[in-house]
C-alpha cells in the first residue's frame, strides 16, 4: 500500500515524523509537506504566485519527501497530479500528526483537516489526525502514531463512504491512560470568541484573540467530550455540506406552486 503523509506543521515537525517511523516498516510513505507551519490555512490553495517543490533527503524509512511552498492543501493536490508517479499513487492520504487537537467546528479553519478533506476530494481514503496536547516533543506524538498504525490495518477491510474522511483526535497520555476509543459527533466549538483588546507603547489599539474552553457535558457522544474523557476520538467527517432535508422546504417557502421566477 502506498500512503501520502502531509501535514500543516511543516516538514520538519515532530508529528509528521513519528507517522513516518510508525508507518514506513508495513507500507511504502511518501512526503510531501510545507516547507514551514502553516497552521489554521483552513483549504486554502495557492492561485497567484508560483508553487515551489523541493524532492529533500528521505529520511526516517520515508520512499521519498518532498518540501512545498505552499498550503496543505496543495501538498496533497500537486503530490497526486504532479509529483508522484503512476506507480507511486497513494491509496491512503495521512495528514498530522497535528501538534494541537482538531475538535468540534473549529475542524473548519484547520489546515490538518483540510489535508485529508483535499485527498477525499479526489477520491482518495483519507484520516486526519491530532494529538490533544500542547507537548510537541517527538515523544509525545509516539502513542499517536502507534494507533494510526493499527487503525490502518483495523480498516483494512473496510471502504471508507465518498466525501468523507476520519478526523482523529487522540488524547496527550501515556498509552495505559487512555480508556479506549470512541465513534462521536463534532461538538460545538473549543473555545469562545472573545479578543482583548490592548494599547502598545506608541498609543495604537490593538486586539489579542483570547477565547475560553467551553463546557460541554461529559456524556455527550462529541470529539470534545471523548478526549475530555482520556478517550481517542474517531468522527466521520464529510465535506458535502448541502443540506439536502432542507432543499423541499426552501423551495415551498421560495417556490410557490413551483413558480421560483419572481425575481
Amino acid at each position: 500500500m502506498n500512503i501520502l503523509l502531509s501535514n500543516d506543521d511543516g516538514i520538519l515537525a515532530n508529528g509528521i515524523r513519528a507517522l513516518i517511523e510508525a508507518l514506513s516498516p508495513l507500507y511504502n510513505v511518501y512526503v510531501v509537506a510545507p516547507d514551514r507551519e502553516r497552521s489554521a490555512a483552513g483549504h486554502s490553495l495557492t492561485l497567484h504566485t508560483p508553487l515551489r517543490v523541493e524532492e529533500v533527503d528521505a529520511k526516517y524509512g520515508a520512499k521519498r519527501c518532498w518540501m512545498t511552498t505552499g498550503t496543505p492543501g496543495d501538498c496533497v493536490k500537486i503530490a497526486v497530479n504532479a509529483i508522484l508517479s503512476q506507480e507511486e499513487q497513494p491509496d491512503l492520504v495521512i495528514s498530522g500528526i497535528n501538534h494541537g487537537p482538531n475538535l468540534g467546528a473549529d475542524i473548519l479553519y484547520s489546515g490538518t483537516v483540510s489535508c485529508a478533506m483535499e485527498g477525499a476530494m479526489m477520491g482518495i481514503p483519507s484520516i486526519a489526525t491530532s494529538l490533544a496536547s500542547l507537548h510537541s516533543e517527538y515523544e509525545d506524538f509516539k502513542v499517536a502514531a502507534e494507533f494510526i498504525a493499527k487503525l490502518i490495518g483495523q480498516l483494512s477491510n473496510y471502504k471508507l463512504p465518498d466525501k468523507t474522511i476520519l478526523n482523529v483526535n487522540v488524547p496527550g497520555l501515556e498509552k495505559e491512560d487512555i480508556s479506549g476509543v470512541a465513534i462521536t459527533e463534532l461538538g460545538r466549538r473549543m473555545f469562545t470568541d472573545t479578543y482583548e483588546k490592548r494599547v502598545d507603547p506608541r498609543g495604537k489599539t490593538y486586539y489579542w484573540m483570547a477565547g475560553e474552553l467551553i463546557s460541554e457535558p461529559v456524556d455527550a457522544n462529541t470529539d470534545i467530550a471523548a478526549v475530555r474523557n482520556n478517550k481517542i476520538s474517531i468522527t466521520p467527517v464529510t465535506y458535502d455540506m448541502t443540506r439536502v432535508g432542507f432543499m423541499d422546504e426552501l423551495k415551498t417557502e421560495l417556490c410557490v406552486k413551483d413558480n421560483c421566477n419572481w425575481f
